[in-house]
């Protein structure tokens, strides 16, 4: 399918996009961490839902809180 194809397709113009949640949980932990390639986060932006990235980084962020708050009680 070519690019015409895909706005015959699409008459309203939105963004159709295929990403998986495996793709999606990767992004977000190279994003939490910083690193990414520029060509990566090209390709992500073309292919992951934003709507996933937001889910999958508030579950990260609640996991990390809670692991960091369960390290400190067994610490102290």
């Amino acid at each position: 399918m070519n690019h015409s194809d895909a706005n015959n397709d699409n008459p309203q113009g939105e963004v159709l996009r295929k990403g998986s949640l495996l793709r999606t949980m990767k992004a977000v932990a190279w994003s939490l961490i910083g690193l990414r390639k520029d060509s990566e986060y090209r390709n992500d932006l073309e292919r992951i839902n934003p709507l996933h990235i937001i889910a999958v980084g508030l579950i990260a962020i609640f996991a990390l809180v809670a692991f960091l708050i369960v390290a400190v009680k067994l610490i102290v």
